[in-house]
C-alpha cells in the first residue's frame, strides 16, 4: 500500500470517528426528548451503523495481513 494511501485512510478515519461520535451525541439527546421524530433518530441511528461498517473496513485496510 502506498504511503500517500496510507495517510488518506487514516485521514478518513479520523473523519469519520469524529463524525460517528458527533451522532452518537445528537441521539443520544434526541433519546430523551418526549417529542422526537422517530423517522429521523431511526436515521441518524442507521447512519451512525453505517459510519461504524466504514470504520472497521478502513481499519482493516491499514492492519497488515499477517499471514503474508
Amino acid at each position: 500500500m502506498e504511503i500517500n494511501n496510507i495517510e488518506h485512510y487514516k485521514h478518513r478515519l479520523v473523519e469519520l470517528r469524529i463524525e460517528h461520535r458527533d451522532l452518537d451525541d445528537v441521539i443520544a439527546r434526541l433519546s430523551k426528548d418526549p417529542l422526537i421524530d422517530e423517522l429521523e433518530l431511526k436515521r441518524l441511528k442507521k447512519r451512525k451503523l453505517m459510519l461504524k461498517d466504514m470504520i472497521a473496513h478502513l481499519e482493516s485496510k491499514l492492519i497488515p495481513d499477517l499471514n503474508a
